[in-house]
């Protein structure tokens, strides 16, 4: 295990900068995920780490090691790409074992270590078995396998699960948690799923355009969001936002009162997760339904406010609606978000 911290690290290609002035410090143990959108710097900046990138400027140190100037053989890590990168004419065994042979590691360690790798991730039984005989999910645990058996400092994961269906990326998240908590290695996760990084993280690392938008636990990027970029992007559904006028501390939306507020007066953004309202004659949203999807234990709401914004609401399974129905919804007070004019988040 090791911490690991990034110190002024930028990167230009050609006159493009694609990481500003980047300065992380990630814990001993800790599983931290890099997320953001396409081409916010998240992958670029894993590469950096892993030294497959040259910086630009500033340092990279791994326990307390400058490594920025080494090789990636040198830097005490192990990366799991988005492609299984599994050599198809060799089996399971050969494949976790590859890198160990190649670094000439005796043939009892390689022997050990393969075995420990393979308890680890439940590929006692398919070791003889090559790429093509595997399913997805088999082959990426052969990636993490291949990954374990290296006993690295740091574990790079770049969007491993991106190429799985659904059911089975659900299956190999909790997975990679499990294995966290079992080998307490320093993780780094790259991925553009929020979910990933909510149920994964012990501190999320939100990026845009190659500058961090806010760090923090996953409970503290929900509740707290730093600006309107974090709250949209962090929860599922996204938050709705709705432009609100403020007047003597209060929040109104069609001349009803959502909330108070710390500003006197102006035009404010508020925001409220879907997850949060609920049905309330006397609620602050009144609209029209456009579509409801039901899902068995809950259902998804889609309404046109009076003020012609539009809205979602997850409630549970048993509210029923059509389009064209009226609703009516209200939020608690303290579930709601404010921003100003700038999109920063305003303390209520």
């Amino acid at each position: 295990m090791a911490t690991l911290e990034l110190k002024g690290v930028e990167k230009f290609f050609g006159k493009t900068q694609v990481i500003h002035d980047m300065n992380l410090s990630v814990d001993d143990g800790e599983l931290v995920v890099f997320v953001g959108p396409s081409g916010c710097g998240k992958s670029t900046l894993l590469r950096m780490i892993a030294g497959l990138e040259t910086l630009s400027q500033g340092e990279i140190h791994i326990d307390g090691q400058r490594v920025d100037y080494q090789p990636p053989s040198n830097r005490g890590i192990a990366m799991v790409f988005q492609s299984y990168a599994l050599y198809p004419h060799k089996d399971v065994r050969g494949n976790l074992g590859f890198s160990l042979k190649h670094d000439k590691v005796e043939k009892n360690e390689i022997e050990r270590r393969v075995n420990i790798a393979a308890d680890i991730l439940g590929l006692q039984d398919m070791m003889t078995r090559k790429p093509r005989e595997l399913s997805g999910g088999q082959r990426q645990r052969v990636a993490i396998g291949r990954a374990i058996v290296r006993e690295p400092k740091v574990f790079l994961f770049d969007e491993p699960l991106s190429n799985l269906d659904a059911a089975l990326r659900v299956h190999m998240r909790v997975e990679i948690l499990k294995l966290h908590q079992r080998l307490k290695n320093t993780m780094i996760y790259v991925t553009h799923d929020q979910v990933e990084a909510m149920t994964l993280a012990d501190r999320i690392v939100v990026f845009r355009a190659g500058r961090v938008e806010q760090i923090g636990t996953p409970l503290e990027l929900y509740r707290t969001p730093a600006n309107r970029f974090v709250a949209g992007f962090i929860g599922s559904p996204a938050m709705n936002f709705l432009e609100v006028d403020c007047l003597n501390g209060q929040i109104l939306l069609d001349q009803r009162v959502v909330c108070q507020s710390s500003q006197n007066n102006g035009k404010l953004t508020l925001g409220a997760r879907p997850e949060h309202l609920q049905v309330d004659e006397n609620g602050a949203f009144q609209g029209t339904v456009q579509v409801f999807e039901h899902l068995g234990g809950e259902a998804f709401v889609h309404l046109t406010l009076t003020s012609g914004q539009p809205m979602v609401a997850k409630l549970d399974g048993e509210h029923l609606f059509r389009p064209g129905d009226s609703c009516t919804l209200g939020i608690a007070p303290e579930k709601c978000h404010l921003f100003d004019a700038d999109d920063l988040r305003i303390s209520q």
